[in-house]
């Protein structure tokens, strides 16, 4: 994040979990995070965001549900391999 404006505005009219899933997408859209990559724990992104845990948490969920994500118990949130396409 460095000194790029903050992921997070909370003045704009956008809930702020759907910001934080955005810039997952973005992460993945430009190939910061491959198919395949472990997503940072829940907490250690709503610290680095400053956003409160469920709000991350509401992100995944979001994404999990779109496909973007998935989750395997025990042991972390990974980026899901894309389909192919025809």
């Amino acid at each position: 994040m460095g000194d790029q404006e903050p992921v997070v505005d909370a003045s704009r009219p956008v809930y702020v979990w759907r910001q934080v899933a955005d810039w997952i997408s973005h992460r993945i859209d430009t190939g910061e995070l491959q198919p395949g990559a472990r997503l940072e724990g829940e907490r250690e992104l709503a610290e680095q965001l400053g956003v409160a845990v469920g709000s991350v948490r509401r992100a995944v969920k979001d994404l999990r549900e779109a496909g973007v994500l998935v989750t395997l118990a025990a042991k972390g949130t990974y980026v899901a391999e894309r389909a192919t396409e025809n």
